[in-house]
Parts: structure tokens; C-alpha cells; sequence
């Protein structure tokens, strides 16, 4: 009955969220107050009737009901409960499930907390989440329905992908998701935003903790995926541009400007029409990540699905979402204007150049990651002028990979780092440049001896210039953080005072600053300071490497919960004495006839000693790798500390939004 119940409570949900969608907008138009309360009301049950739906299909996957194929096909009965709960979403199906949950939880939330805002401006941002449910609800009952049942049924399941079978990924996707959906309120609100011809302050201020806990969530989910792919692939890296990578990092870069540019909305009220425009493509850059991932036209161990007629109909949605949202841009936004003026030298000036330099950022992941899907296009195309064309070029296949993101992606961030630094010093609206030149002066030198230091003493210039740009963006935060308290200007007892009173975005600022020069000093020491060596060691071997010697003392082949393993012991000595034993794995999974490899760290605060085992030989010789990684935790430290500083910023009372009794004069919607 499960299944059954869950398909029942898709079609409601289906049904209830064209009806939010229709009244939401509709009502809206017509300032009629009863179809706008019912799409508030809709959008709240079709969370509840989505929630319990994927509550029912974690049920199936629980008990391993394999009368359901996507249970058949994604769990096993052998299988560790974990595992067999993130099978609910470790698929296509379910995944999809999880997508649309979200959005309807977050359109219910929109509902239920969005009541001081006018009636008007909430009904239409409703009735346009509704739509967006509408899409992928359809794109899930009538194409990837996760309830179907399976006949004849087997005895056990497939079992899931191995490489999924792990913490960190089990709880990757819905991180991940709750980054991508939340983007949609703000999409939502944009198009509502341009449908009334306004934008404001109370706009900015209820759709920036909207922004701020997307851009958290999607950070942790990138931090995760990240950290999963460097220790269970065996591949020792903490970022390989991946398509699938780059499609999570493209929103994220984009929803980086978007929750910049709210902020001088809220504060200055201008950037109205760029922060709209930075609201729809935030959202469909989302969209693009969904689309490749189940499209099948990047092939990644990231990806869940790869059927082009599910791709056909998410690439359709994503055209009427996207085209559709820039094409009322084109037509709206001439109503939207700025009411004030900044001078280049201000705050508001820092946050354009912070603004393009993200969006450059952006734009270069997105080439590199589309441009070889587009020659590849125009190569197998039959069209006599694209023959023609690439007859003429000269066309042949191509691929993009670091060397192209290191050329054009790193110099881009290396700028947005020196202004992220610079930009909090500046005043709004206008400021004097000569105002910032001591200040600025202090903490270059101040770089400068840290870089000069750690160039001598880790013998790489390229080390010291990277340290260096992170102090820089460190000392920066601190400065404008400290002009806030008034460090050094008045005695500490005011400081102190002053700093009990600081709002808590300020502290979520401060955070997320500090988070990324976390990362950029974890990206250096990767980059710059990592050993890398391969042996092949029969056990009891010892072989030196800079800096230790590492013994393999033996491999013992053992039976796990749902695998067999062969699990090596690698003893890592330094001047002689013991510092870790290493214990990596290999493991075969025989329901799913695949090999995974299982990393051994030593996680220490400035370095990470990394130990894996390969294949044997015909001479019992044992592949070993051991990698020395310094700093390589502080990337993912970082990403956890600017996650901390957006879920911060998200509790300052500015953003807690009046009441409908204490703000009356927003209720523009009669009721009828």
C-alpha cells in the first residue's frame, strides 16, 4: 500500500501545485484575496502531501521492498541501513523526489512566513513556485516515477552503487539540493518582483536569508562532494573540473553576486534590475547542473542517469523557465529603476567590480565545461553548413581540463580575493580613496613579510604569494570588522560593548571572509607543497619518500557487511620512530560486481598523510600509494566556516519580518 499511497500523493501534489500556481497568479491580478489564500494554503499542504510521499518511499527502501523496482534496482537486503535510507535518493527517481520536496517545502515556508510582505508581491512569487513544482512533478510522475511496481518479484535487490555507499556522499545530494531549490525563491520573487514593476528594501530583506541559506547549504554540499571524491576515489585531489563539479560550482559563483547584490539592495536601494537579472540566472544555472546530471551528455561518476529523452524534457523545462523568466525581463525591467547614485570610489562601487568579477568567474567555468559538447555538436551533425563550417576551421575534437581553468578561472579569483579585502573599507555611496591608502599600506606590508617568510622557509615563491593573498584577505576582514567596534580608537571596555550590539550579519561577514582565505591557504599548500609517490612493496618492504619512510606490513583479505575486502597496514616512520598506521582498503562488491578503493588518512593540522593500495602482481608486489598533502583539511575547513557565516548572517533580527498586525499598510490585496 505504500506505493500505491505514495502515487496517490504525487497526483495531489501535481494537482495542488497547477492549482497554487493558476490562483496565485491569477488571484493576484484580480486582487482576489480568497484564491490568493487558497494558493497559500496549497502551497502548504503540497509540502505535507510531498514530505510524506518521500517518508513513504524511505519506508520501501527500509524494508526492502523489492516489490518496487527503484528499491529492486537501487538497494539489497544485505545492505547496511544507512545505505539503504540515502538509497532513497542515491538514484535518479528518488532524487527527483527529494528535488520537488523542496520546492514544495520552501513554497510553504514562502506562505508561512511571507505574510507581512504584500499580498500581491507573496501571491505571485507562490504561484510561481507552484509552477516550477509543476515541471518536475510532471517530469517525475510521467517519466521517472519512483513508485512503479516490478513483476515478477526477485529476491534480492541490485544493490547501490558502491561508490555511493559511503557517509559523505549519503548526505551530499540533499545538501546539495537544498542549495540548488533554494535559489528558487528567489527566482520566484524576482519574476513576481518584475510582474509588479517594483522592487524594494522589505523585497530585499525577506529574499536575502532565502539566499544566504541556499548559498550555505550549496557550499557544504560542494565541501562534501569535494571530500568524498578526494578519499573514496583514490584519486588524491580535492577538485578535478569535472563537468559535474563545475555545474555545482557555476550557482554557487553566481549565488555568491546575487547574495551581494540584495545586500545593496537592502541598503541603498539600487542594483534592483542586476539583482533580478543575478535571481533568474542563479536559479536556471541550477536548472543546468539538473539537466546534466540526467541528461547523460556529460559522462561523470557524478552523474545519476543518462537517458536523452529525460533529457529532452528537463532541457524543455529549463528553456521555459529560463527564456520565459528573460523574456519578461526584457519587458519589465524599464519599470524597475534605481532611486539612488553611488560614486565608483564607495562600497557599492567595490560590489560591482565583486559583482562582474564573479559573473567573469562564471562564465569562464561555463565555457570551458559547454564549449567541448559544442564542437563535439557540430562534428557528428550531418547539417550541410555546420559540415561546411568545420570543413573550413578545421574543426577537430577537443578537451578542456586544468591547464584552461588555471589560466582563466585563477587570475579572475586572485582579483575578486584582493577587492573582497578592499571593498569593506570603503564607505556607501562615496568615499576618499586617500582615506584608505595607510590602512591598506599596513596590511601589504604586513603580507608582504608573511609571503617573504614563507617563500624563504618553503622554498616556492608561488607558496608565499598565495599565504600572502590570504592574509591579505584575512587582515582586510579584520580591519573593516574591527571599524565596526571601533578597535583602537576608544578604550577596549567600549569595543567590547560595542561588539555585544553588533548585528549578527556582521558576524556572519566576518565568517565568510575569513572561511574562504581558510581555503585559499588549504588550496595553496595542495597546489604548491603536495608529494605524491607510487611503490610497489611486497609486504614487510620499507621504501623512503621526503620526509618518511612507509612500510607495508601485510594485506589480509576479510568478509564485510555487504563486500569482501582486502585491507592493507602501511606503518609510516619519521626519523625513525612510528607517527600513523595507515589501514586502507579494496573492496568488491558482489552483488554489484564492482571494485572500490578506500583511502586511509592521518588528518593533522598542517598536513594530511594519505595511504592507498592497488592491485597485486604475479610477484605478490602490492601498488601502494602515499601522498603527503599539506593543509589540504583547510579547504574543507574554510568551506565549513563560510557555511557557519551565512547560517549566522541568517538570524539577524533585521530580516525578521513585521508582523501583519504591526504592518498593516502592506496588505494591498483585499480579501473578498
Amino acid at each position: 500500500m505504500l506505493a500505491e499511497t505514495g502515487q496517490i500523493l504525487l497526483l495531489l501534489a501535481f494537482t495542488l501545485s497547477a492549482l497554487q500556481g493558476i490562483f496565485g497568479i491569477y488571484g493576484a491580478h484580480a486582487l482576489n484575496g480568497r484564491l490568493m489564500q487558497f494558493a497559500d494554503r496549497a502551497a502548504v499542504a503540497q509540502g505535507l502531501f510531498l514530505v510524506t510521499a518521500f517518508v513513504a518511499l524511505a519506508m520501501l527502501f527500509m524494508a526492502s521492498d523489492f516489490s518496487v523496482g527503484l528499491v529492486a534496482r537501487h538497494s539489497h537486503t544485505m545492505k547496511p541501513w544507512l545505505y539503504k535510507l540515502s538509497g532513497t535518493w542515491g538514484n535518479h527517481e528518488g532524487s527527483m523526489l527529494l528535488w520537488v520536496m523542496i520546492v514544495a517545502i520552501f513554497g510553504g515556508a514562502m506562505a508561512l512566513f511571507g505574510q507581512a510582505l504584500p499580498a500581491t508581491l507573496r501571491a505571485r512569487a507562490i504561484g510561481v513556485q507552484g509552477l516550477i513544482g509543476v515541471g518536475f512533478l510532471g517530469f517525475l510522475i510521467f517519466t521517472s516515477n519512483p513508485f512503479t511496481r516490478l513483476a515478477p518479484i526477485p529476491e534480492n535487490g541490485s544493490g547501490l552503487n558502491p561508490l555511493l555507499q559511503d557517509p559523505g556522499l549519503a548526505f551530499h545530494p540533499p545538501f546539495l539540493y537544498l542549495g540548488y531549490v533554494g535559489f528558487s525563491v528567489a527566482f520566484s520573487f524576482a519574476i513576481a518582483a518584475l510582474i509588479e514593476g517594483r522592487v524594494d528594501a522589505l523585497w530585499a530583506r525577506f529574499v536575502r536569508p532565502w539566499v544566504l541559506a541556499a548559498w550555505s547549504f550549496l557550499t557544504i554540499g560542494i565541501a562534501l562532494g569535494s571530500l568524498w571524491a578526494y578519499y573514496e576515489l583514490g584519486w588524491g585531489g580535492w577538485w578535478f573540473w569535472d563537468p559535474v563539479e563545475n555545474v555545482s560550482l557555476m550557482p554557487w559563483l553566481a549565488g555568491t553576486a546575487l547574495l551581494h547584490s540584495t545586500l545593496v539592495v537592502e541598503k541603498r536601494n539600487t542594483f534592483m534590475n542586476w539583482t533580478l537579472l543575478l535571481a533568474i540566472a542563479t536559479f536556471s544555472l541550477s536548472l543546468i547542473g539538473t539537466f546534466v546530471v540526467r541528461s547523460g551528455v556529460l559522462t561523470s561518476v557524478h552523474a545519476f542517469a543518462v537517458d536523452p529523452e529525460r533529457g529532452v524534457f528537463l532541457l524543455g523545462l529549463l528553456g521555459i523557465a529560463t527564456g520565459g523568466a528573460l523574456t519578461l525581463y526584457a519587458f519589465r525591467s524599464a519599470k524597475i529603476a534605481s532611486t539612488t547614485t553611488f560614486d565608483a570610489v564607495s562600497r557599492e562601487g567595490a560590489l560591482v567590480l565583486n559583482n562582474l568579477l564573479l559573473c567573469a568567474a562564471t562564465a569562464t567555468v561555463f565555457l570551458g565545461t559547454f564549449w567541448p559538447l559544442i564542437i563535439d555538436a557540430i562534428l557528428s551533425s550531418n547539417n550541410p553548413l555546420l559540415v561546411s563550417m568545420r570543413e573550413e576551421m578545421g574543426m577537430s575534437k577537443v578537451t578542456v581540463g586544468p591547464p584552461y581553468f588555471n589560466k582563466t578561472f585563477t587570475p579572475i579569483m586572485i582579483g575578486l580575493i584582493i577587492f573582497m579585502a578592499i571593498g569593506p573599507l570603503l564607505k556607501w555611496r562615496i568615499d576618499d580613496p586617500k582615506r584608505l591608502i595607510k590602512p591598506i599600506a599596513i596590511t601589504l606590508l604586513l603580507c608582504a613579510a608573511f609571503t617573504l617568510l614563507v617563500s624563504v622557509v618553503g622554498k616556492a615563491v608561488f607558496g608565499g604569494l598565495g599565504i600572502g593573498l590570504a592574509l591579505f584577505l584575512l587582515f582586510g576582514s579584520l580591519k573593516s570588522f574591527g571599524e565596526k567596534v571601533r578597535a583602537g580608537k576608544v578604550p577596549m571596555r567600549q569595543s567590547l560593548r560595542l561588539l555585544t550590539h553588533l548585528p549578527s550579519a556582521a558576524f556572519g561577514f566576518l565568517l565568510g571572509h575569513v572561511g574562504l582565505a581558510v581555503t585559499v591557504i588549504g588550496i595553496t599548500g595542495m597546489s604548491v607543497w603536495a608529494h605524491e609517490d607510487q611503490h610497489a612493496l611486497r609486504p614487510g618492504e620499507t621504501v623512503e619518500v621526503p620526509g618518511y619512510e612507509i612500510q607495508l606490513v601485510n594485506v589480509t583479505e576479510s568478509e564485510g557487511a555487504n563486500y569482501a575486502r582486502q585491507g592493507g597496514q602501511i606503518n609510516v616512520f619519521k626519523d625513525q620512530k612510528l607517527v600513523t598506521t595507515l589501514r586502507p582498503e579494496r573492496r568488491f562488491y558482489p552483488v554489484e560486481q564492482q571494485m572500490t578503493t578506500e583511502a586511509a588518512l592521518n588528518v593533522g593540522l598542517t598536513r594530511t598523510l594519505y595511504g592507498a593500495i592497488g592491485e597485486s602482481d604475479d610477484e605478490g608486489r602490492w601498488q601502494v600509494r602515499f601522498y603527503v598533502h599539506p593543509l589540504v583539511s583547510w579547504i574543507w575547513a574554510g568551506c565549513v566556516i563560510m557555511a557557519l557565516g551565512g547560517f549566522i548572517s541568517m538570524t539577524d533580527a533585521r530580516f525578521r519580518m513585521p508582523s501583519r498586525a504591526s504592518a498593516p499598510e502592506l496588505q494591498t490585496a483585499p480579501a473578498e
